[in-house]
């Protein structure tokens, strides 16, 4: 006999218990299913007498009284039902053969899904799928059509825009050939617009996409604006620098990949000396130390968002970008701003707001700005300029950990691999490095430099891929993460039970090795939640919104589908079988976890095990 328990938080628990002869999964095409329904008038659903063979089934059904909101009381029904079909040849329990249901289910649909992923689900199955996904800035190296071609090929989940480079032309066109390759490859490549911020940056250096600073050399930072730039001169585009920085500071340039001292002050230039040598990118972030501490007051004083900042999230919006990163947020009452701006431009629009750590200020209001955000980027670079060294390992670990308990997506940025600009292979440290924050389970890594200027994106690129297949393999086999425990999201009655489903539906995964987790849904919402259970098996997210398809682009272990489905879980569950089978990303006898928010009566949501037919 066997036996699957499974608990549902109302105000008290509810155990389930699904009984009788052969009730597993593991024989035939087994089905079990649980639901939750909530709503005030609620018949008991009939019994189920003989199924499938002589076998029979049985159901239990438990009663639980949940107290509402204003003193209504709602009948808050379990039920577990257990139907093991015929063997094989059989007509199913609706009185269709499975063939008959396919020919039904598979005319006149379709189902949209990213050609890469297709590909290795039919030629590696379920297990070889990536669950980090892989984020790329574009720039001089990969922003020709075929460049952006080889990036999808090679797993680009999304492109990244970095609007401190770049052209208003030359932005328009990148999106709109990423755009292209989606509609005519079949591609599923999501674009972020990182705004540029309003710290202190450091200019362009006449159009060349980076400069090489050598120790020793004298440099001269100016305030003046220069048509024609002299040799070893840069502009700043901050007035007061000159009358801020003193004799003796400290220039870190991008976090510090390039440090200067300040040796004499002539006007409006200040001249430096190189002090560790190293490539100077075009509107690099800029930071002054004075006796070992962050100068910091001028740029408290800066606004978050700047007004070419305010430029940019219009263009953005306008394109329908599906993500805009704010760079270097300091409090949450910034982030709120800038959704209620986008919901009143774009009102029907999906735009996804990430919040970049990159300052003390971020720390110290870190929860706070991680719950408004839709997201939340570790911009390890900028961040390590403003705290210790040593610091920023457990810093990323503990906003990493926050995001998956608040159930925000998370990425890990900024000099992964950045030896690849140069060289066609990592450093073994770089190699650890980014293991180390697959390890973690973010959600993305990002490539930056690496890919918009480096000699060999593609590489880069294979390098994130392969470590993050390797390390996720590692964490299975080893069960390195059985043991998380997430703390409980909400307070109310119907996220509880969504978050419940949820986290019972990846624990059952787990212990029936499943293929794959089936969700169906609208807002994405039950799929985030999957997605932060970290199941060993992939998720495959099922919206008829191409807006949310593309925003679950950025969660772990999601494979988002576009498909048209009904409010009717059993016939969206026929139709999709029959279209993954037709295309040959699964077989019969494959094994699956199903869940669903998508019906809108009695607010039914479900969980079912089957088998493929």
């Amino acid at each position: 006999m066997a036996m699957v328990h499974m608990q549902a938080l109302c105000s008290s628990s509810v155990s389930l218990g699904v009984h009788g002869e052969g009730a597993g999964v593991g024989g035939g095409r087994g089905m079990a299913s649980v639901s939750f329904r909530t709503g005030l008038a609620m018949r008991q659903s009939e019994g189920r007498g003989m199924v499938g063979g002589g076998r029979r089934g049985v159901r239990q059904v438990t009663m639980v009284q949940v107290p509402q909101r204003e003193g209504v009381v709602a009948d808050v029904k379990a039920e577990v039902g257990v139907g093991l079909e015929k063997s094989e040849g059989k007509a199913g329990g609706n009185g269709v053969s499975p063939g008959k249901q396919q020919q039904q289910s598979g005319e006149g649909q379709s189902m949209e899904v990213d050609a890469v992923t297709e590909a290795e689900l039919k030629e590696n199955g379920f297990r070889s799928t990536r669950r980090t996904k892989l984020i790329c800035t574009i720039g001089p190296a990969t922003c020709a059509p075929e460049q952006l071609e080889a990036l999808a090929m090679g797993g680009m989940n999304v492109a990244r825009l970095n609007m401190c480079h770049g052209t208003r032309e030359w932005h328009t066109q990148v999106i709109r050939s990423v755009r292209s390759l989606n509609s005519e490859k079949g591609y599923s490549v999501a674009i972020m617009m990182d705004t540029e911020g309003s710290e202190i940056h450091m200019g362009d250096f006449d159009g060349a996409p980076s400069v090489k600073a050598e120790d020793g050399e004298e440099w001269i930072f100016t305030v003046r604006k220069l048509d024609t730039l002299p040799e070893r001169t840069t502009i700043v585009n901050y007035e007061g620098f000159a009358e801020d920085v003193k004799i003796g500071d400290e220039l870190v340039v991008d976090g510090g990949m390039v440090r200067f001292e300040v040796i004499e002050k002539v006007g409006p230039d200040v001249k430096c000396k190189c002090t560790d040598p190293g490539l100077l990118l075009p509107r690099a972030n800029l930071t002054f130390w004075r006796e070992g501490r962050l100068v910091r007051e001028r740029n408290a004083m800066l606004p978050t968002i700047s007004s070419k900042d305010w430029i940019d999230i219009d263009f953005g919006i306008a394109e329908g970008v599906d993500f805009i990163a704010i760079s270097f947020v300091r409090t949450a009452e910034v982030i709120k701003h800038l959704k209620s701006y986008i919901q009143a431009r774009s009102p029907n629009g999906s735009i996804g707001v990430f919040a970049k750590i990159e300052s003390s200020d971020s720390l110290k209001n870190l929860e706070e700005i991680i719950r408004v955000s839709d997201g939340a980027m570790v911009a390890r670079g900028d961040l390590g300029a403003q705290i210790p060294l040593e610091q920023v390992p457990s810093v990323q670990q503990a906003i990493v950990n926050l995001s998956r308990e608040l159930n925000k997506p998370v990425i890990v940025a900024s000099q992964l691999l950045e030896s690849m600009i140069e060289f066609p292979t990592p450093t073994r440290a770089e190699v650890a490095d980014v293991s180390e924050a697959v390890r973690q389970r973010a959600d993305a890594l990002m490539l930056s430099g690496e890919s918009a200027m480096g000699l060999f994106p593609d590489k880069a690129l294979s390098v994130l891929r392969t470590v993050s297949l390797r390390m996720e393999s590692w964490c299975r086999e080893n069960k390195q993460h059985a043991s998380d425990r997430l703390p409980e999201l909400s307070s109310v009655l119907h996220d509880r039970i969504s978050e419940n489903i949820c986290n019972s539906a990846a624990q059952m995964a787990n212990r029936l090795e499943v293929d794959a987790i089936f969700v169906y849904t609208r807002r994405g919402y039950m799929a985030s939640l999957l997605s932060r259970c970290r199941p060993d098996c992939p998720i495959f997210a099922f919206t008829d919104t191409k807006s949310v398809r593309q925003r679950l682009n950025l969660q772990w272990g999601l494979i988002p589908f576009r498909l048209d489905f009904s409010g009717d879980m059993e016939s969206n569950l026929r139709r999709t079988f029959a279209l993954l089978k037709a295309r040959g990303m699964m077989k019969k006898g494959d094994l699956i976890v199903a869940v669903s928010d998508i019906s809108t009566a009695d607010m039914l949501q479900s969980i079912q095990v089957r088998r493929i037919p």
